[in-house]
């Protein structure tokens, strides 16, 4: 009694982790149930005879949990099959001019032949991802037809019968899978690339206070939830396999939502690789969370502000991707974080510069520039998992749309964004990122005040942010370019 408990509470945690699980198990179900009327109803059965039980057998191999998936296996088994069984009759009609003596020789020679060159083939990385399967079929069909053409007399006949109950099998599996609560392997990629992102923002956004051991006194809840979240980037670091046969099944499925026919599955997996080599120097990061050569408190102090900026600038950028990736929109505002994190670099190594560490101890000093070290080639591969995402944005024609950015210092307020480039006399460029804030709380009279954020960007490739400019407190830079 208590293992039919448990394998109940097992059952309910599946359906419940994701209960398309359930739908499909149905989806099976009832296209088995309407291949079986070959047999059942005797007017196909005097049709097909037995081999309906071939429509039975191409449902069971053939019906897989996404649309691609199954469309993959459908398309394979139908095009070998077809192939097959014309190359079977060949080799039957060849086999029987040699006479009976010969005939069984020859189709000895012929199954042996075209069974050592498939398995051979199948061994090519390009075809065992996308086509194993059907070479798999296409060996199998080819012995069958030749092997029990050698006592059947009307070998054609049975050829037919075979391919069109394969057909009809892979057809009704097909349309099922389309037309009935479909479940897209697309989808479920660029899903979790997002999710993906969103793992490693999560960890980022915590890791600076941690790290510089700033206490704060929580919710016991919201506590164990942070915990919890910090922790789900593992799941990233075995994600590639998945991510690949996503984007391997993705690509057999038609157009559907957003999602165009040949939508760019490719660049899905490139931005995932990067994803994954972040997750790698993220796990590396967080083994010094509980370190044996702990960095003391006062050093940590020290160098906590930039830390921690790089960290959360990092984080911010990332989940900003995460969002941009959800609605299909170009991430526009994960640029300014990017940056954000880079200058709060520099700032971190002019501290360093500066002999600040020229008292610590060896070992500290080891596990303190070794923590700085991944933390700032985090930085750098997530200025390249934007450049891929950007790539990704204009190869699949994402949205073009500049939103209120999510980590804004004022979120209620209905501002208009515009942002312009000028040279200025001295060379610099500057970006000029005007805000037109029109809170609930300000009169009429008051709704032309703007905030300014200036990005000037000089020739040796750094970057200064600016923020200033209330109609019109200047903050130089050619005096807000004279006011705008």
């Amino acid at each position: 009694m208590e293992k039919v408990r448990e394998i109940v509470r097992e059952g309910r945690r599946v359906a419940k982790e994701d209960p398309r699980r359930v739908v499909h198990s149905f989806k099976v179900g009832l296209v088995l149930a309407l291949v079986s009327s070959f047999y059942y109803y005797q007017p196909l059965y005097d049709s097909f005879g037995v081999n309906a039980m071939w429509a039975v057998m191409t449902v069971v191999v053939v019906f897989e949990f996404s649309v691609g998936a199954t469309l993959g296996k459908g398309l394979n088994r139908v095009a070998a099959t077809l192939f097959a069984g014309g190359l079977g009759i060949g080799a039957h009609h060849l086999a029987s001019m040699s006479g009976a003596t010969g005939e069984p020789i020859l189709l000895a020679i012929f199954v042996f032949v075209q069974a050592a060159l498939s398995t051979f083939v199948r061994f090519f990385p390009r075809v065992k991802a996308r086509y194993d399967y059907s070479l798999l079929i296409f060996i199998l069909t080819f012995a069958l037809i030749s092997v029990s053409g050698f006592r059947e007399e009307q070998v054609v006949m049975l050829t037919h019968k075979r391919i069109s109950t394969v057909i009809i099998g892979g057809l009704s599996c097909v349309l099922i899978s389309i037309f009935v609560c479909p479940v897209w392997a697309g989808q479920d990629l660029h899903s979790l690339l997002a999710s993906n992102f969103e793992k490693l923002s999560f960890f980022l956004l915590d890791f600076g206070d941690k790290y510089c051991e700033v206490v704060e006194n929580d919710d016991t809840k919201e506590v164990d939830k942070r915990k919890k979240d910090f922790d789900n980037y593992k799941s990233v670091l075995n994600s590639k396999s998945n991510e690949e046969s996503l984007a391997n099944f993705a690509k057999w499925e038609p157009g559907h939502g957003q999602f165009r026919f040949r939508h760019p599955w490719k660049q899905y997996l490139a931005v995932g690789e990067l994803i994954r080599q972040c997750a790698y120097r993220i796990h590396a990061l967080n083994s010094y969370l509980n370190a044996d050569n702990k960095v003391s408190i006062d050093i940590k102090k020290k160098l906590g502000e930039p830390l921690r900026r790089m960290s959360l600038e990092s984080g911010k950028a990332m989940k900003e991707m995460s969002i941009s990736l959800k609605k299909m929109t170009k991430p526009s505002s994960s640029d300014l974080h990017v940056q954000n994190a880079r200058s709060a670099s520099k700032s971190l190594t002019n501290l360093l510069n500066s002999g600040i560490l020229k008292e610590v101890e060896p070992l500290e000093l080891v596990s303190l520039l070794t923590a700085i070290s991944l933390l700032i080639d985090i930085i750098n591969l997530t200025e390249k998992i934007l450049e891929a995402l950007h790539e990704l944005a204009s190869a699949a024609k994402f949205k073009n749309k500049i939103e209120q950015p999510l980590f804004s210092e004022k979120p209620k307020a209905k501002s208009f964004v515009s942002l312009r480039s000028i040279k200025c006399h001295d060379e610099h460029v500057v970006t000029i990122i005007e805000d037109d804030g029109n809170n609930h709380g300000t009169s009429k009279n008051d709704n032309r005040s703007k905030e300014v954020s200036i990005h000037e960007k000089h020739e040796d490739g750094d970057t200064h942010v600016h923020a200033r400019c209330v109609s019109c407190g200047h903050s130089s830079v050619c005096d807000v370019v004279e006011c705008r």
